[in-house]
């Protein structure tokens, strides 16, 4: 999982790269979330949270005990469940988890999905490994299981979870309520990690008539604790022809509308009993203008291949920038900071448009 393999790629990926194989003093995280062709992926953030003792969340299937107190997040997940196919947190924790398939059954009752185990680690851990605790407890608690697809067909697995923070990186294998965890020991930069996560030949980048990559993420975490973690999340399918847009945790973010799937409430479909005999439309405004890009038959040829050179120049801009901040030589005011994923959004928005 943290690296390459000799055969095609059956479940997600996800890579990290610890000093010295990184370029710089950084621990790179990335993944690719590969999911159903037609599911919706959005980024969501929610600020760090006070609650009152005793109280219950409700997470995608069951309600768990709530803690008194969770970490400030940014999401990337299926619109239709509570947890994240990958995130980070404030404290420069990020995870992202794997669908694997073992000797051990799979949970027919419903439990805590994998993705509900990704957020609550988030929401809890200040570190990759109390992270790691966090998600193991409950799993010995609450256990795993529920269908992880928004059909009436059950598609259930166990997982597999990728943590790591500004220090370190440990892997997470699971099957039902048992676990085992091992720490990673170890001229790579986010770039190259972008350019993996786009690659079509190897399979990584999955487009197949089921499946497809629904959704890209890479973080930062410089060893620097004066330095910001820097996320990017593309909240788009197909990463070869997306943009990585960064995120900072900093006060008062300016809420990105335009990657936020609409709320359905008590009449969304997983509410239902039996659950997801009805399908409504998730899709985000990004979603729907990358989407239109992507599939329009009377996009011209060389519309599309100005696009694509705008996009690569518009992630070249973005990276440089990223570069400067992070090497100290450019230092962007609060308020660019709060709106910076905003921005990013908007920039690919118009390329569409």
């Amino acid at each position: 999982m943290a690296g390459l393999c000799s055969h095609m790629p059956s479940s997600c990926d996800c890579f990290v790269s610890l000093p010295p194989a990184s370029a710089a003093r950084e621990v790179i995280f990335g993944k690719n979330s590969d999911r159903p062709k037609d599911e919706v992926q959005e980024v969501v953030y929610f600020p760090a949270g006070c609650h009152t003792k005793g109280t219950k969340v409700q997470c995608t299937y069951i309600e768990v005990d709530q803690v008194e107190k969770t970490h400030a997040v940014i999401l990337s997940r299926p619109a239709w469940l509570w947890g994240a196919e990958m995130g980070a947190n404030e404290h420069g924790v990020c995870i992202g988890n794997e669908g694997v398939w073992t000797k051990e059954p799979v949970g027919t009752d419903e439990a805590l999905l994998g993705m509900d185990l990704v957020r609550l680690g988030l929401e809890r851990g200040s570190s990759a490994y109390e992270a790691l605790c966090v998600i193991t407890k409950l799993l010995e608690l609450y256990g795993q299981g529920g269908n992880c697809k928004e059909e009436p067909v059950p598609f259930i697995y166990h997982n597999t979870f990728l943590l790591a923070d500004r220090s370190e990186a440990w892997v997470l294998e699971t099957a039902g309520r048992f676990w085992a965890a091992q720490r990673i020991q170890g001229q790579i930069t986010a770039q190259t990690i972008m350019a993996i996560l786009s690659d079509k030949a190897s399979g990584i980048c999955v487009d197949s008539e089921g499946f497809c990559t629904t959704g890209s993420m890479v973080s930062i975490l410089p060893q620097d604790p004066q330095l910001p973690c820097i996320h990017f999340f593309t909240a788009t399918p197909d990463p070869s022809r997306s943009i990585f847009k960064p995120f900072i945790f900093v006060p008062n973010i300016t809420a990105f509308h335009q990657v936020q799937s609409p709320s359905f409430g008590d009449k969304d479909p997983i509410r239902d009993n039996p659950r997801f005999q009805s399908r409504v439309d998730r899709r985000h405004e990004l979603y729907k203008y990358h989407q239109s890009f992507l599939e329009t038959k009377d996009c011209k040829q060389h519309d599309r291949e100005r696009i694509q050179d705008a996009m690569k120049k518009c992630q070249e801009q973005i990276l440089e920038t990223v570069k400067s901040v992070l090497a100290g030589s450019n230092t962007l005011t609060p308020q660019k900071l709060a709106d910076l994923f905003y921005d990013c959004v908007d920039k690919e928005l118009k390329l569409y448009q």
